[in-house]
């Protein structure tokens, strides 16, 4: 019997812990936790594998951490560095492989085609794959991969061993070999998600394998349902394209900006980075949200429709407008986002303006200070009074899904 799969996957182990020592060579082979900020009571949002192992993750607090782990070295994430890294980890992959589609900072795949879906030759891939990240980029770089007809089993099959792990997942060992697995292990299955399958007495992956694809279409309350589970099977399923809906930012306020001014002044500096990236990447936006998270846990907001628009002086002005409308005491958090993207070319005037200008002259002089921005560095040129506390990365983060190209680093 010839086995064939048609998607390798690879899931960088402990990507920002990695990047870490790659940076610090003296740090390999000791214990590193990543810290979302330099700051004394940041949390980890990675740990290397000895961290790991020793009970540190996403939210350990450093006291905890140093409990947990005794010798364990902290560093701040740097945003800019992780996205170089990823681009150098492409650049190896592709010497082995085409990347067909980066999925996050640290996940990828590839198609197999040909004779390199035998799964002898696609494990001779895979192999290769891991070594030339390896020796192209740094020895503190690891990954695993995964060999499946599917690129949800593929992600699967990455996952069953790190680091460094080469498995695969073909229809003849299935549920058996991913038997052992919790539901909430199979990547888009949520606690929510297995509450609800766990009250529909689908209490494991081989009863959720063994489901019916219409029922499985009725608790996830969409085809999506039927369609998860069709790929766990290892059968094809085209997925509907996704179009981009939203440009949005978000900030925990440091110590020096929890203030009301701070607070609108962070708000305007996350819309300046919106706005910029409006207009580099196409788009009009035709609705604005600002939303906080206060200290007692509410959450107020304003949000509404407005014209297309790209220009920021007017999206700045926008959100003056919807700021007095908030009752900001305490603040913790603040985020904007722009929504309802159109495709520049695709936007229309008001139907009742009888001289409708969708690029006002205000448009250029937007460009013109990206342009300066990106040219000479960040804020050569500001839009109005920078917030009290300047934080690193603002507007710039690596988020699930979204990673920043280099201009997200200079606007």
């Amino acid at each position: 019997m010839r086995h064939r799969v048609s998607t390798l996957f690879f899931d960088m182990n402990s990507f920002y812990a990695s990047v870490a020592q790659a940076e610090e060579p003296a740090l390999m082979g000791r214990p590193v936790g990543v810290l979302t900020t330099d700051a004394p009571n940041a949390g980890c949002i990675a740990a290397s594998i000895d961290a790991k192992r020793a009970g540190v993750g996403m939210g350990t607090r450093q006291d905890e951490a140093r409990k947990l782990c005794p010798g364990i070295v902290f560093r701040a994430v740097k945003h800019d560095v992780c996205v170089r890294y990823h681009h150098a980890i492409l650049a190896a992959v592709e010497t082995v492989v085409p990347v067909h589609r980066v999925w996050s900072i640290d996940e990828c795949s590839c198609l197999l085609m040909g004779s390199e879906q035998e799964l002898p030759r696609a494990l001779e891939i895979g192999a290769a794959l891991q070594a030339a990240v390896l020796a192209q980029v740094s020895p503190a770089l690891r990954c695993s991969v995964g060999l499946a007809p599917t690129r949800l089993l593929a992600k699967v099959a990455a996952g069953l061993q790190k680091p460094g792990g080469l498995h695969w997942l073909l229809p003849h060992v299935l549920p058996d070999r991913i038997a052992h697995l919790a539901l909430d292990d199979l990547p888009g299955i949520s606690w929510r998600m297995k509450a609800r399958l766990e009250a529909a007495g689908i209490a494991d992956v081989a009863a959720l394998y063994a489901l019916d694809p219409k029922r499985a279409r009725a608790l996830w309350g969409s085809v999506s349902g039927e369609r998860f589970l069709r790929e766990l099977r290892g059968e094809t399923v085209v997925w509907p394209d996704t179009r981009r809906g939203m440009i949005g930012h978000g900030q925990v306020l440091t110590a020096g900006n929890k203030t009301p001014e701070g607070a609108r002044l962070v708000a305007r500096r996350l819309l300046v980075k919106a706005a910029a990236r409006l207009r580099r990447e196409g788009f009009f936006a035709r609705s604005l949200h600002v939303g906080l998270r206060l200290d007692n846990g509410d959450r107020p907001g304003a949000e509404g429709q407005i014209k297309a628009t790209q220009d920021t002086f007017f999206l700045l002005q926008t959100l003056d407008r919807y700021w007095e409308n908030l009752a900001v005491h305490r603040p913790k958090a603040v985020n904007v986002v722009l929504g309802g993207l159109l495709p520049v070319g695709q936007e229309t005037g008001d139907l009742f303006d009888p001289a409708p200008d969708p690029q006002p002259p205000r448009a250029d002089l937007c460009r013109a200070i990206d342009a300066l921005n990106q040219r000479f560095g960040q804020d050569t040129v500001r839009f109005g009074q920078l917030p009290p506390h300047r934080v690193p990365y603002t507007g710039a983060k690596i988020a699930f899904g979204r990673i920043p190209v280099a201009e997200d680093f200079l606007e």
